[in-house]
């Protein structure tokens, strides 16, 4: 890798790890949106079905295998969108858009960590007393929720990746102003930079 971006002057990746960063980052991604559609299937079937077994099985599947794969996609996403930003010319806060992504990265791995995963533990017991019993002994309805934030915010990074939407922020043009104007043409040109779904970096 190249200079810092805290010279004002992109960093750099060479390209062999560069694309190897993105592989890994893309399959991430896809492995995260797959998880969120996995649980939100599971989720309708356990707050809609009218069989109570199909009903604790989905509830047992959940607390018990999901919550662990979806914090690992996030932190993979998280971790291979932090070395693409800041190992090219994106940057990870010269412009909205990585910005607000790596913002929306962050926020959705602490939810699993301190919202999703404490209560696991109690959802698959749910399961379990409902599979032996045929009682539902707690509100599951809750479940719902979380497959749809997960989604809606994966989706919202996808498409800013896409879009690039906002242009620069003052940091990112506090660096475009101090490099040099070859730098800048490329900059404006966006000439070499690679294509991430959590930076299209």
């Amino acid at each position: 890798m190249s200079k810092n971006s805290t010279t004002g002057k992109p960093a750099r990746l060479r390209s062999g790890v560069r694309k190897a960063v993105l592989v890994l980052h893309l399959l991430g991604v896809g492995a995260w949106l797959g998880i969120d559609v996995v649980v939100g299937i599971l989720a309708a079937v356990a707050t809609g079905s009218a069989e109570a077994a199909d009903r604790a099985l989905a509830l047992q599947v959940i607390g018990t295998y999901l919550a662990g794969p979806m914090l690992a996609a996030g932190v993979i996403v998280l971790a291979t969108g932090l070395v693409l930003g800041w190992g090219t010319k994106w940057g990870l806060v010269r412009f909205w858009w990585v910005a607000v992504k790596l913002v929306v990265n962050v926020v959705l791995v602490v939810l699993i960590v301190f919202v999703l995963m404490p209560g696991m533990a109690e959802v698959r017991t749910i399961g379990e007393v409902l599979a032996a019993t045929g009682e539902l002994t707690g509100d599951v309805g809750t479940l719902r929720f979380p497959p749809a934030v997960s989604l809606t915010g994966v989706t919202i990074a996808v498409v800013l990746s896409v879009y690039k939407p906002w242009g620069r922020t003052r940091f990112g043009g506090r660096a475009y102003r101090t490099g040099s104007p070859r730098q800048r043409g490329r900059s404006r040109t966006g000439r070499g930079a690679s294509t991430s779904s959590s930076g299209s970096r």
